[in-house]
């Protein structure tokens, strides 16, 4: 049997692989849990109050300047 993570551990972790930019493979692995479980306790949590708007917001929005910035460089490598 594995073992029992506490509430505030689970909120901690959902928290983390909404917010950082991360993946949610990289969350769960750096957790050390495994992703179907980091994907079934986001699931549990996803209507609750675990993450606030503006902080998803600031994740989704990080996540769109990160991809802006990948595609930047990819440009930038082929011009050179």
């Amino acid at each position: 049997m594995g073992l029992k993570r506490t509430d505030e551990f689970r909120a901690d972790a959902v928290r983390i692989a909404l917010t950082s930019g991360l993946t949610r493979k990289q969350v769960a692995s750096d957790l050390g849990v495994g992703l179907s479980t980091l994907n079934k306790w986001v699931t549990a949590h996803r209507d609750t109050d675990v993450v606030l708007d503006k902080d998803l917001d600031l994740a989704r929005e990080n996540e769109r300047l990160r991809r802006e910035n990948r595609s930047l460089k990819e440009e930038r490598e082929i011009l050179n």
